[in-house]
């Protein structure tokens, strides 16, 4: 089950399970990835709004990224259970970087259409549709079983610090102009390739049955048949579908708030911040007792945070606003990682995290498309404001349809208690 030397009797602690030189190389590249993606996403976000100036062409975007996303899922996942996981991960990061790529040359040839851009968003979303149930059960091989929900935390800490660093990073690297922003990226996404490439291969658990519907379909009836789980994903996929608030960043920052590509890099940095410093602590004192009652806690706050986000004029209260944003949706995410990877097998572990990408990039990036969408129609104070109540809404409406997960005490629930 884990690989590099973990064994059973490594140390609890976060920093126990950087002993592992494979888990440390998959968090290097999980870094490099968030770095990537945000300098990429900041870039795209503003260029777009500057040359159309319309909402609705920043929500063409996260469809764009989406549909292949949605698409190609369960393909994806079938395919992580049947081949090299770090092989897939790392030819993800290969095509995440001719996206970068193809926006470096259209910048450079001076095209102001947004056609070409959503194009390299579709690309974007092949690789992100193939990345994320291969590296998601790649993850667990990595470190001893009891060990899951440090390095979860860890990892998605890793992940927000990168988020940190990278939209800054975009907002300043933009000063100097957009082709700095996608040869940047290009570059991070080359260092995580080469990251998961020097992880040692593992051989599949695949039991050779041939190709077939069913097995395509395994990971949604896994799904179905553990409340908790699906009760976990489908509560975060509403909260941040509805509450997509980072969606109009870049027209806040510019319309709202007054400020400029730095002001960009701030907010968007924001929620990862919160995230980062939340995923730091449950990595070191992970959720234990009351998980349930917690983590409908933690949906409520990021509702009430997005309503009083959407209102504010203020761009330090906006700033605090996201803050809480991101700390209280990390409690989720820690959540629902934790409970999907230590209840499936090993074997499965590709379609049913294909299934879980599905709703993360649907609560990501059809989020965006939402909340660009609805602002074209009644303005964007109004999308972000209806959103946060919405989150609120389905978070009281989860709490009656999923009483089990409501209020389930443990993460990881002991057999025979």
């Amino acid at each position: 089950m884990s690989g590099s030397g973990a064994t059973a009797d490594a140390s609890a602690s976060g920093r126990g399970v950087l002993r592992f030189r494979d888990f440390r190389l998959f968090l290097g590249a999980r870094f490099a990835m968030g770095l990537a993606i945000q300098v990429y996403d900041v870039g795209v976000g503003w260029y777009v709004y500057e040359i159309t100036r319309s909402a609705w062409a920043l929500g063409l975007v996260g469809l764009a990224v989406f549909l292949p996303h949605l698409l190609l899922s369960l393909i994806a996942g079938e395919v992580a259970d049947r081949f090299d996981r770090r092989l897939i991960v790392t030819a993800a990061f290969a095509t995440m970087g001719l996206a970068a790529l193809g926006l470096l040359v259209t910048v450079v040839v001076g095209s102001t259409s947004a056609l070409p851009i959503y194009g390299f968003a579709a690309l974007l979303g092949t690789a992100r549709a193939f990345f994320m149930p291969a590296s998601q059960a790649l993850a667990p091989t990595l470190v001893p079983r009891e060990s899951f929900s440090r390095a979860i935390a860890l990892v998605s800490s890793s992940w927000q610090i990168s988020t940190i660093a990278g939209p800054a990073l975009g907002g300043l690297l933009y000063a100097f102009g957009p082709t700095v922003v996608f040869a940047s990226a290009f570059l991070a996404f080359a260092a995580g390739g080469v990251a998961v490439f020097s992880i040692a291969p593992r051989p599949s658990t695949h039991d050779g049955s041939p190709p077939s519907l069913e097995r395509l379909f395994a990971g949604i009836g896994f799904i179905r048949s553990r409340p908790a789980i699906l009760g976990a994903i489908s509560l975060d996929l509403f909260a941040v579908l509805l509450g997509g608030a980072t969606a109009l960043l870049p027209i806040y920052a510019r319309d709202i708030l007054m400020t400029g590509p730095w002001g960009l890099g701030l907010l968007r940095s924001m929620p990862a911040v919160g995230a980062a410093m939340i995923g730091l602590f449950l990595a070191r004192r992970p959720i234990d007792r009351r998980v349930g009652p917690k983590m409908f806690a933690a949906v409520a706050v990021f509702g009430a945070a997005t309503v009083v986000f959407g209102l504010s004029t203020s761009l330090p209260l906006s700033l605090a606003c996201l803050f809480v944003l991101g700390a209280s949706d990390m409690v989720s995410v820690v959540i629902r990682q934790t409970l999907v990877q230590h209840e499936t097998p090993d074997a499965m572990r590709g379609r049913v995290s294909a299934v879980n990408s599905v709703f993360i990039g649907a609560s990501n990036e059809l989020g965006q498309f939402e909340s660009g969408a609805l602002a074209a129609l009644i303005g964007p104070v109004g999308s972000v404001v209806v959103g946060g109540v919405g989150t609120l809404v389905v978070a009281a409406l989860w709490v009656r349809l999923f009483p089990g997960l409501a209020h389930r005490d443990r993460l990881i629930e002991r057999h025979g208690e």
